[in-house]
Formats: structure tokens, sequence, C-alpha cells
């Protein structure tokens, strides 16, 4: 997956729903992330995919992707 097809699928994200990703290579339990309503924030001059909560950013690697789930827990 490219950064650009990340950032589409995740385009969704608007603080609503919550973001789970597991990493491909990484043993667990360090394989995977959970987000609770996530936020994309907008393509910036770094051109980093980077996702919130309101208190952290989350700055993820398409590259190392292996599935996402978006929705409600």
């Amino acid at each position: 997956m490219t950064h650009d097809q990340l950032r589409i699928a995740l385009r969704e994200l608007n603080g609503e729903r919550d973001l789970s990703l597991a990493f491909a290579d990484v043993p667990a339990p360090a394989a995977g992330l959970e987000i609770k309503k996530a936020m994309l924030i907008p393509d910036e001059q770094d051109h980093l995919v980077k996702v919130t909560d309101g208190k952290a950013v989350f700055i993820i690697e398409a590259e190392r992707i292996a599935w996402i789930r978006i929705g409600l827990k």
C-alpha cells in the first residue's frame, strides 16, 4: 500500500470512528494499534500520513500495514 492509498482509505476518519491497524512483520503484542475517535490529519508539507485522537499524533508508515479496520467497537 502506498501513502496515497492509505490516505484515501483513512479519509473516513472524522473523530467519530475508531481505527485498528495491524502491522506486517511485527511480532505480537506490538503488531497492532488501536486509536479511539481517530481523525486523519490533512496532508501537510512533509506528506506523512498522520492520525490523531486529540491527545497524540500517530505517524503511519503505509508499507508496514497488513490490515485496517475502521468503525465503532
